[in-house]
């Protein structure tokens, strides 16, 4: 039978706590200073630790040092006195989870269930470490660089928790994967793993896609609509470009994040949601907020984890492996094996890659085609053999005066719209030159497309296509 071990110095939130525990069939025990819960450790080794963070001798933190030596014990900070710094700064320490008190019981008997289940992290990450060091790849990211193994230390640390994970890079570096890798290995993993696009779904729809609609709602609502948010419950619901989701639907996540709970669109009736939530954006967090973009409550909120990836340009060594397995893929798709000759391999590495991993990809899917034998060399690359072709050349290209103090809103358009010219208006390669999404490019331009008159700009075409 599991043991908790609640540490707080009020003996009334302390005696509530363990009479919750208690009732979920676990044997606990209480202490109230740092001293007490040391020797109720040595008494014996608790599973779940909820620890205060404000002691009568000290800070709650000190104690996450001991638990390092009972590799079996989950810490979870519980405290009136939580804030960004010190909920990550606990992670980072290697704490579980936080919550804010008053505990309410819903949230104490999800956490339990949690911690009392096998996390399989802990089975699973010798193997994944010897397919690292073997393969090169730890689950379905790729790559031994010293960044990556970053990330992969992050992915573990955090994956058995059920905070919030905010991953930013640039567009094509990998971000649903990270995702997709935290749910896997988290005791979510038989759970749905929903991947949503904010930056895809019309903002007259989204709401209703995310929290669903009741029937009769609104014009055209003939039937109740589970949303996300229901359709991933127990499991992880993945925001990618989270930027782009209207700013009163912010709000409404925002208070989701807080309370565990939403309402259907034209609904009364609140639902609760148990849902790991794991956001993502290939901007700048802070210059979205400072756009008008993000909302800076929703920032704080999402950023309790932050994962960052980098470009593929910054991790130049992983891409012979990137570019091997992915040829590796398509032969096995196609049923005839090829293979890179030294000299291309090399000429893929010194390519600086706008468009990221999934610019190779598609590049290395291209040149398994132009292939005419088994043997992929120069000629099989697009543009100039001797050297894969960059969207944009920044050596020849104009340069773009911003006088100072110009919003970042406004200087975002002009650059992209200056981008779109010197391209030829040719949208995929202005958005890999600009490292966003097509969807995102055809979205701004949408948004620009309009003049404040009303009229419609002649400069800006946003048909989709190149």
């Amino acid at each position: 039978m599991p043991h908790v071990l609640v540490i707080d110095d009020d003996s009334d939130s302390a005696e509530t706590l363990a009479m919750l525990v208690a009732t979920e069939g676990l044997t606990v025990a209480t202490a109230g200073s740092l001293r007490d819960a040391r020797r109720q450790m040595a008494l014996q080794t608790p599973d779940l630790v909820l620890l205060d963070l404000v002691l009568p001798d000290g800070n709650g933190l000190e104690l996450l040092e001991d638990t390092r030596s009972l590799p079996n014990t989950e810490v979870v900070l519980v405290t009136g006195h939580a804030s960004l710094d010190t909920s990550i700064q606990a992670l980072r320490r290697g704490a579980a989870d936080y919550l804010v008190k008053p505990v309410a019981p819903q949230q104490l008997q999800k956490l339990i269930a949690r911690v009392s289940a096998p996390c399989p992290l802990h089975q699973e990450a010798q193997d994944l470490e010897a397919k690292l060091e073997k393969d090169g790849h730890f689950g379905a990211l790729w790559g031994r660089s010293p960044v990556m193994r970053r990330v992969y230390e992050q992915v573990m640390r955090v994956a058995c928790t059920h905070v919030t994970v905010f991953v930013t890079g640039e567009s094509g570096t990998g971000k649903e994967v990270v995702a997709r890798t935290v749910h896997d290995l988290s005791r979510r993993r038989a759970r749905p793993f929903l991947a949503v696009n904010c930056g895809a779904i019309s903002p007259q729809l989204i709401e209703s896609e995310i929290f669903g609609h009741e029937k009769g709602s609104f014009t055209g609502a003939d039937r109740q609509h589970q949303g996300f948010f229901e359709r991933a419950s127990g499991g992880t619901l993945f925001l990618d470009e989270i930027t782009e989701m209207p700013l009163d639907l912010q709000v409404k996540l925002l208070r989701v994040l807080e309370t565990g709970t939403f309402m259907r669109v034209g609904s009364t009736t609140v639902q609760q949601t148990d849902v790991r939530l794991v956001a993502a954006t290939n901007r700048d967090p802070m210059e979205a907020v400072r756009a008008g973009k993000l909302r800076e409550d929703l920032f704080y909120r999402l950023n309790v984890f932050p994962i960052a990836l980098a470009p593929l340009r910054e991790r130049s060594e992983d891409i012979p492996l990137l570019a091997q397995h992915f040829l590796d893929q398509i032969s096995k798709r196609e049923g005839q094996r090829k293979q890179f000759a030294p000299a291309t391999l090399q000429r893929l590495q010194a390519y600086r890659w706008p468009g990221n991993v999934r610019e190779l990809r598609n590049m290395v899917c291209r040149a398994y085609v132009m292939a005419t034998d088994t043997l992929i060399h120069d000629a099989c690359l697009p543009g100039d053999p001797a050297q894969p072709a960059s969207p944009a050349d920044a050596s020849s290209a104009p340069s773009l005066t911003i006088q100072v103090g110009t919003a970042l809103a406004e200087i975002e358009r002009r650059v992209t719209l200056a981008t779109l010219e010197y391209l030829g208006n040719h949208k995929e390669k202005t958005a890999a030159a600009l490292g966003i999404s097509l969807k995102t490019l055809y979205n701004r331009l949408k948004e620009y497309a309009t003049l404040p008159d009303g009229t419609l700009s002649k400069q800006i075409a946003v048909e989709e296509g190149p």
